[in-house]
């Protein structure tokens, strides 16, 4: 069986840097688990890996999706196998990397993914619904039609409750991705799970915010809707755009809408530690314990020696 390295963690917690340095020293080339660095144009809010990183290591799935495109979990799945099959088939150590959950969960378990056609009036309905009258009255519709999977999603992941809903109401449901799934036998998964303090982590996401307004965060949405994309756009739900563009719309002020983009991030960074836990075969490293990365990444390197 195959193994795959899989850098884990929540945002803002060091996962490229990491990443790189490790896939220097096996070999390796770095696959994207990141829902947001997945599409084009959308280099600073996705906090994509700089130009001189790209050159570094070999990425896959960087900048890869149009942004009016509608991606799904299932043709994440897809293209993430692939390049996985590529790199082993050159005798390189696949890295997987990012934050999305969800997309890790895809390439560890055989999931089914033959999911309901879309309804796109329905989706519509929903997301006006979130907008209008918040997540949790569209959480609540979630309750009524899929009591299981409305206890599995949180009300803020807007997309997965909208998923859910028109999955129940086509007559299929959403797996239960915690339990009684099938380990994909394709690969061996090897877990790394970094972490911080949490008050670390938590200023380091302020200034990483800070950071992305400095380098042009405001100009690259305007530049978006100037390509014609908005609020009704899956790529523009996300953490960073969305908050931007109602700056635009006047719904904030400039100082408004970074705080909000920073308590954002610190809910979603909060919730992806969550999800993490769920792994039982997750290493864990506290780089909140070492004042020095190079000491971090040497730990990290010798376990996985022993390990790969």
């Amino acid at each position: 069986m195959n193994k795959l390295v899989a850098i884990c963690g929540p945002t803002a917690v060091g996962k490229t840097a990491y990443s790189i340095e490790i896939a220097k020293r096996f070999d390796g080339e770095i696959v994207s688990c990141d829902s947001m660095q997945l599409y084009k144009y959308m280099d600073i809010g996705s906090a994509k890996p700089s130009l001189d990183e790209l050159k570094q290591v070999k990425h896959h799935l960087i900048g890869v999706v149009e942004p009016s495109e509608n991606f799904s979990v299932a043709k994440y799945k897809e293209l993430a196998s692939a390049s996985i099959d590529d790199i082993l088939s050159r005798g390189r150590l696949p890295i997987i990397a990012g934050g999305t959950g969800l997309y890790l969960d895809a390439l560890m378990f055989d999931l089914d993914f033959a999911a309901a056609p879309s309804d796109d009036s329905l989706r519509d309905e929903l997301y006006k619904i979130a907008e209008e009258k918040g997540n949790l009255e569209l959480h609540s519709i979630l309750h009524e039609c899929d009591p299981d999977s409305a206890q599995r999603i949180h009300p803020n992941n807007v997309r997965r409750v909208v998923r859910a809903i028109e999955s129940a109401k086509s007559g299929t449901k959403l797996k239960n991705f915690a339990k009684d799934l099938s380990l994909n036998d394709k690969y061996e998964f090897i877990l790394v799970g970094l972490r911080r303090d949490r008050e670390e982590l938590y200023d380091r996401i302020n200034r990483r915010v800070d950071i992305l307004v400095e380098e042009g965060l405001f100009d690259e949405v305007e530049m978006l809707r100037e390509m014609g994309l908005s609020e009704s756009d899956i790529s523009m739900k996300g953490i960073g755009y969305k908050e931007v563009l109602a700056y635009f719309d006047g719904e904030y002020d400039l100082e408004t809408a970074i705080d909000t983009i920073k308590k954002n991030t610190r809910h979603f960074a909060k919730r992806q530690i969550t999800w993490l836990k769920r792994y039982d075969d997750m290493k864990w490293f506290d780089l909140s314990e070492s004042k020095d990365d190079k000491d971090s990444i040497m730990e990290i390197i010798t376990w996985l020696e022993k390990n790969l």
